[in-house]
């Protein structure tokens, strides 16, 4: 899978001035970006999170996930440090996409898990692809991340990639009455590590 570098611009945050860098994936068209600040020229590994879309979340403040508070919690760090990168993935709803993603909150609001609401709807619990990551890195240099996740199969899709990951940060962040069963169905069904889970 291959992505192509677009363009860069100075994006002005709450947490200080990053760089917003646009990629295209030459064989879907899908457009991802990559949020960085700092200098990534010592090879030293650099703090990163990759965070997949999540409109309702990131945009919406929605309390049903932690994405949103997990995006800015990621900017803090990286602003506090003056250095690292957030690759930002279009694949909403673990890959399932916008629409499907408001069906699979029906059925959660009927009862089921969000597990369970993917499968309903004939969808994999996961189908995120993290392929385009390995061409977005490269385009910084980068090949030694600290990688700021609490899901273990990332970890292991990017360390497949080629990617050394010299620690996983937690990022823990943004847990309330809304999204208490989301959370406890992440790390009981999808393996996330939560709540000191290792």
């Amino acid at each position: 899978m291959s992505v192509i570098y677009i363009a860069t611009s100075i994006l002005p945050t709450p947490w200080g001035d990053f760089k917003i860098h646009g990629f295209e994936d030459a064989e879907t068209g899908k457009e991802h970006i990559a949020i960085a600040m700092g200098d990534f020229s010592d090879n030293e590994p650099v703090l990163c999170r990759v965070h997949s879309e999540c409109l309702t979340g990131d945009a919406l403040f929605s309390q049903r996930c932690d994405c949103g508070s997990q995006l800015q919690t990621a900017m803090e760090r990286i602003s506090a440090e003056g250095r690292g990168i957030i690759l930002y993935l279009r694949q909403e709803g673990r890959g399932i996409g916008l629409i499907n993603k408001i069906r699979a909150y029906a059925l959660q609001d009927q009862g089921a898990d969000t597990v369970e609401a993917n499968e309903r709807l004939g969808f994999d619990a996961d189908l995120r692809d993290y392929t385009v990551c390995k061409n977005m890195f490269a385009h910084f240099q980068v090949e030694r991340i600290r990688l700021m996740t609490n899901n273990p199969l990332k970890v292991n899709a990017l360390t497949k990639l080629g990617l050394e990951i010299t620690v996983r940060e937690p990022i823990e962040t943004g847990q309330n009455p809304s999204n208490e069963r989301y959370l406890a169905t992440k790390a009981g069904k999808l393996g996330h590590l939560l709540g000191n889970r290792e």
